[in-house]
């Protein structure tokens, strides 16, 4: 068995990473990231499989990251006991969104690629994938403060999933838009403390 070439991964890895920032995953072509690692597109097969095993070598464990530290917010949130979660909401949520924010600015550059390039790859839908998760404990604390739909301010399925998912479509425009960390921090604390008013208005579990 011929031995791999050392450092050629990493360059195919550097070189893709550009490639598909600058095209998005669609357009990005195996040829141009091949010709500027100095290596063929066969070595890019032997070593990624296709386009979309490159794509995910760069994004796949930064997306697999973040989705479980967001699972593991939730959850001990909700290991919370019930009298004391509506307390102690918007400690846990503040704590949780500075620690995914942290993660997200030591993996800019992969960030941008999932929410900017990966349309055509299974990770296109990994903001929508981060919203059902929310959607799903919504509803766990929905009935641990025993809440009751009203006509007149039903809470549907379709609004908690609008209502989650624009959360965070918000939180990632510091990604979209490039904001250095400090500024992006202050955003997302006042972004936490609307959405946070803003369930407390409609579902009434004030303190």
């Amino acid at each position: 068995m011929t031995k791999p070439i050392e450092g050629v991964s990493e360059r195919i890895l550097s070189c893709a990473t550009e490639e598909f920032l600058e095209k998005g995953y669609s357009d990005a072509s195996l040829r141009t990231i091949a010709a500027k690692a100095g290596t063929t597109t066969g070595s890019i097969y032997s070593r990624f499989k296709d386009k979309e095993g490159l794509f995910a070598a760069i994004v796949g464990p930064v997306a697999e990251y973040m989705m479980n530290l967001f699972v593991k917010t939730q959850e001990e949130f909700h290991a919370v006991e019930p009298e004391r979660q509506p307390k102690e909401m918007d400690d846990y949520v503040i704590s949780g969104m500075d620690e995914m924010l942290d993660y997200i600015y030591d993996n800019f550059t992969a960030f941008q690629l999932l929410l900017e390039a990966s349309y055509g790859t299974k990770f296109q839908n990994f903001v929508e994938e981060l919203a059902e998760v929310e959607a799903e404990y919504t509803y766990k604390f929905m009935e641990v403060i025993h809440f009751q739909n009203d006509e007149e301010n039903e809470v549907t399925g379709e609004f908690i999933h609008i209502m989650t998912r624009a959360l965070f479509d918000s939180m990632f425009e510091v990604v979209r838009h490039k904001m250095e960390k400090e500024t992006a921090q202050k955003y997302v604390h006042m972004l936490e403390k609307f959405n946070y008013a803003g369930w407390n208005t409609i579902l009434k579990f004030e303190v």
